[in-house]
């Protein structure tokens, strides 16, 4: 697309005749190559600006630029042959930029959005899962791994939802793949920072609300009004012959004010309060839970093969979702009898062994307590807990993850998360500070093993007859951060091999 056209997609200046050729969108000066339309993003850490010489130098012809930082471009690209775009905000016009870029690939969608504290990425799955179940093509964005109808997209090395030339990139071949349905988590990062604008939601479904990324946010209410973004753009997205609505948690305190948000219908749903779909007469069943779906139109009985009260939200949220999405009912129910999880999330690890092995992304105070709990209630053994906490930011996790493992888990290992450029060893001595603080001894209640790896093999080889181990925190996530160095972690690759090296060996 030239540019001139391209801009046409935003209200800014065009410095230059625009005759130039876009084919791709980047706002990181070493990804730049010739065609590439760079885009100066002002970040936390550092500014695009600041690099717009090695985008040019990497073959840039065409920069897009905030007008409130002229002084930091216009001595750069005077004389250099070079066209500008110049926007009053740059973060918000690359999503819009994206979106032209690729054809506007959501209005040819239809498109679920997901946001809440936890449960978010299996809600996403599981409902991929039951569009797919019922004959629906869809896509799937992430944070544990997108997907074009059953094929993975390469992991790119993120932590949550990706920026929005990749989301509209992907969207654009979910198209070209033939996909009706696109599934697309959204993060209070990837909401805030405009990552999944111009996604144009037709369904949009809120899990839950906690404390969480305080430290980004500046405040719970800042926090809560970046997840409420998702049913303000419910109202502006196109119609696509679906009914716009919104999905909520009525078991949330939240509720109330994402209904504020909204002027489409909602459809709410819940365990413990009255809603539009209920969860009613929960029973175990295996490691899953059987209950019976009190819905508008029917009264259906479902099998979630997932345990705890929260995989049962799940499953009555998707519940919600496809019968807005007007998904077969028969189909939808049989589907989630057959989920397999999402990566990372509630993921049992069978070697044979006598023991549960649980690897999950609890990684917040609530979100292990909350697991802890579940595994409390039905482990006939000890509950063997496996965390760490990660570095630079989201600080104030730290003292409440120690109390969840102190007042739920028998025995902890505190380990590596991610410490990134924290001290490692700071990290860990102040998460052991808390659990003595709370009456935890060291060596008769917790160990101190920074190596992940090791704390693992430590923790299962502890284990005996009806215990059960949960590795908390990296869920799906392949590597730990240490400063400028990485090794590799995935613990549930550990795991299996740690089970191996003990002799066990069935899958």
């Amino acid at each position: 697309m030239l540019l001139k056209d391209l801009a046409r997609a935003e209200d800014g200046r065009l410095i230059g005749d625009g005759d130039i050729e876009i084919s791709s969108i980047e706002h990181d000066s070493r990804a730049v190559a010739p065609g590439a339309l760079f885009v100066a993003v002002p970040g936390f850490t550092v500014d695009g600006h600041a690099y717009l010489g090695r985008a040019v130098e990497n073959g840039a012809e065409a920069v897009v630029v905030q007008e409130d930082r002229e002084g930091m471009w216009k001595s750069l690209v005077e004389g250099a042959g070079v066209d500008l775009l110049v926007l009053g905000d740059t973060r918000s016009g690359m999503a819009r930029l994206a979106a032209a870029l690729n054809d506007f690939p959501a209005r040819k969608l239809k498109v679920v959005g997901v946001t809440g504290t936890d449960g978010k990425t299996s809600l996403c799955h599981l409902v991929s899962h039951v569009f797919s179940a019922a004959g629906l093509k869809t896509g799937l964005i992430s944070t544990a791994e997108c997907r074009i109808g059953d094929q993975l997209i390469a992991d790119t090395g993120r932590f949550t939802t990706p920026e929005s030339p990749q989301v509209q990139s992907m969207l654009a071949q979910m198209v070209d793949a033939g996909c009706e349905w696109a599934v697309i988590e959204a993060t209070s990062h990837g909401l805030a920072l405009h990552r999944v604008d111009g996604c144009y939601y037709d369904i949009a479904a809120f899990t839950n609300i906690g404390r969480d990324h305080i430290d980004f946010h500046g405040s719970e209410d800042d926090y809560r009004a970046s997840k409420g973004r998702l049913f303000q753009m419910l109202d502006d997205a196109p119609k696509k012959g679906v009914e716009k609505t919104a999905i909520l948690n009525a078991d949330d305190e939240a509720c109330a004010y994402m209904r504020s948000l909204t002027r489409s219908k909602v459809a709410t749903y819940g365990i413990e309060s009255g809603a539009d779909f209920r969860a009613i007469g929960l029973h175990p069943e295996g490691r899953g839970t059987r209950f019976q779906a009190a819905m508008p139109r029917a009264t259906s009985e479902v099998l979630v093969p997932m345990p705890g009260p929260f995989n049962v939200s799940n499953a009555i949220a998707a519940l919600a979702i496809t019968s807005a999405a007007e998904a077969p009912l028969d189909s939808v129910i049989a589907a989630i009898s057959t989920w397999p999880g999402a990566p990372g999330r509630t993921q049992f690890i069978d070697r044979g062994q006598p023991f549960t092995v649980l690897v999950d992304f609890a990684h917040a105070p609530e979100s292990l307590r909350r697991v802890l709990r579940m595994l409390r209630d039905s482990s006939h053994g000890r509950v063997i807990a496996v965390f760490g906490c990660i570095g630079e930011h989201d600080k104030e996790r730290r003292p409440g993850m120690a109390r969840a493992a102190a007042e739920l888990a028998d025995y902890t290992f505190i380990t590596d998360d991610n410490p990134y450029s924290e001290d490692r060893d700071a990290i860990l001595a102040e998460i052991a500070a808390e659990m003595r603080a709370v009456g935890k001894r060291d060596g008769h209640d917790f160990s101190v093993i920074p190596d992940r790896r090791e704390a693992i093999a430590q923790a299962l080889s502890m284990a005996v007859d009806e215990d059960v181990v949960l590795l908390a925190g990296k869920g799906h996530e392949r590597q730990v951060h240490i400063g400028a160095t990485i090794y590799e972690c995935d613990d549930r690759e550990v795991a299996a091999q740690a089970l191996a090296q003990l002799g066990y060996t069935a899958s």
